[in-house]
């Protein structure tokens, strides 16, 4: 144990001499990166008109149409002062389907380039607005253009910050080191006195232990000769083992909570809920069918191929509306539809046994049932999830709880029409009573 000291005596002056090395370098080698670091200036180039006031306007009139780096309806407008004079861009902005029809050539190509779409005309811009929309084109241009040699400099500025800290960092960590080692030496020299005077205290201790061994299922030989605690103890095991048992039995097969992950990223709390779009708008067949169904791309093409969700990625298409166009095989750029579609693959959440028959329309359209009725408050949901149990007992707790609606209701007008016809002995058929419905036979 003292060779083992004086050891760790030597390693402690090796790591104070070690340490001081380590610091004298790195505080020399930061002073010479602070010398050789040259000198940057810059400046930007001044450009016509207020962009500030042109951005409102670019928002306010363009953005339908418009952006600076790329395509949507009309084309990217970055370097549109270099394609165009000035006074040919006010002529086109106040009123292009005039120079089409004029003759212009430049307007007349982009009238053809465009799927012979006329530009909005917008008279009400006077000429001052238009040099501060083209102020605010030239000033996003110059942003993107800058972006990389401003990162340049962030990281620069980022690593001499990292190298001062740095060197802070390897002065308090070799301070705690030092502490911690004078810290140990002291405890190794305490231990060396304490582990002489130990050793009969240790005997003594595996004494104790081994009689605490043999006496250690003492008190388990004692229960098992008492026949009533054994009895008791049984029955109460039976009773929670069963109530387990029948819980899980009761509850195999039942989803409620089922929130599996889907290809996409719907979100009903957007669109349902923020936008208030009808349910029936995209599942038609809650109306008129027994399936609710899921909508086909072509709904959501409806929207989204003008709505692009640009404004929370830079500028990009949000990723969830890429996967609908790369599934339609769908160009944004071209507005062009390929050859090569595929389905999206959503997963049900909703499942019912084939042994049970549920019709959507029998509920919605003729009992009036909400949708939320049973599939929750689906319009705050961001992902759906089974929100219902669809067991057979909530079900019909429903049926019974739920108030029939009769009045102005064709179904049971044409019910108790019917009724009437019985009651005179008139003829009645099946197909009165809706006997022709296809959901009758074929579910």
């Amino acid at each position: 144990m003292r060779n083992f000291s004086s050891d760790f005596k030597k390693l402690v002056r090796s790591l104070l001499i070690v340490s001081a090395i380590i610091i004298g370098a790195s505080v020399v080698s930061v002073a010479q990166e602070a010398a050789e670091e040259p000198a940057t200036a810059g400046g930007a180039e001044a450009v016509v008109g207020d962009a500030a006031a042109g951005e409102a306007l670019f928002k306010a009139n363009c953005t339908s149409c418009h952006a600076v780096d790329k395509r949507v309806m009309g084309p990217a407008l970055a370097g549109v002062d270099q394609r165009h004079d000035k006074v040919w861009l006010h002529k086109w902005i106040k009123n292009a389907p005039a120079m089409v029809a004029a003759g212009d050539a430049a307007a007349v190509k982009i009238f053809n380039e465009y799927n012979q779409a006329p530009m909005t005309p917008f008279p009400q811009l006077s000429d001052a607005d238009i040099d501060n929309i083209l102020a605010f084109v030239k000033a996003e241009e110059a942003k993107k253009a800058e972006k990389p040699a401003a990162g340049g400099a962030a990281e620069a500025a980022v690593d001499t910050g990292v190298s001062g800290l740095m060197i802070a960092g390897l002065v308090a960590v070799i301070a705690i080191a030092l502490i911690v080692i004078l810290v140990l030496n002291r405890v190794i020299s305490t231990l060396e006195r304490l582990l002489l005077n130990k050793g009969e205290a240790l005997l003594l201790d595996e004494e104790e232990e081994e009689a605490e061994a043999k006496d250690r299922y003492a008190g388990v030989r004692k229960f098992l000769k008492n026949k009533k605690a054994v009895f008791f103890s049984v029955i109460v095991l039976l009773v929670v083992v069963g109530a387990y048992s029948t819980s899980v039995m009761w509850n195999t097969g039942i989803q409620q909570g089922y929130q599996p992950v889907q290809p996409i990223k719907f979100s009903h709390q957007l669109h349902a809920g923020t936008n208030q779009i009808e349910c029936q708008y995209c599942h038609t067949g809650a109306w008129k069918s027994k399936n609710a169904s899921i909508p086909s791309l072509n709904v959501c093409m409806n929207c989204h191929k003008y709505v692009q969700a640009t404004d929370k990625y830079d500028g990009e298409i949000s990723p969830e509306i890429k996967k609908i166009y790369a599934a339609l095989d769908y160009d944004p750029e071209t507005q062009k539809y390929g050859e090569n579609p595929r389905p999206i693959e959503w997963v049900r959440i909703h499942n019912l046994p084939d042994l049970a028959y549920f019709n959507h329309s029998q509920h919605v359209n003729v009992a009036g049932i909400e949708c939320q009725k049973c599939h929750g408050p689906i319009e705050t949901m961001e992902e759906v999830y089974q929100y219902s149990p669809l067991t057979m007992k909530w079900c019909i707790n429903c049926h019974r709880e739920t108030e029939v609606n009769h009045k102005d209701n064709a179904f049971y007008d044409k019910v108790i029409a019917a009724h009437e016809q019985i009651k005179k002995g008139e003829k009645i058929t099946a197909a009165v009573l809706g006997g022709l419905e296809c959901g009758k036979c074929h579910y």
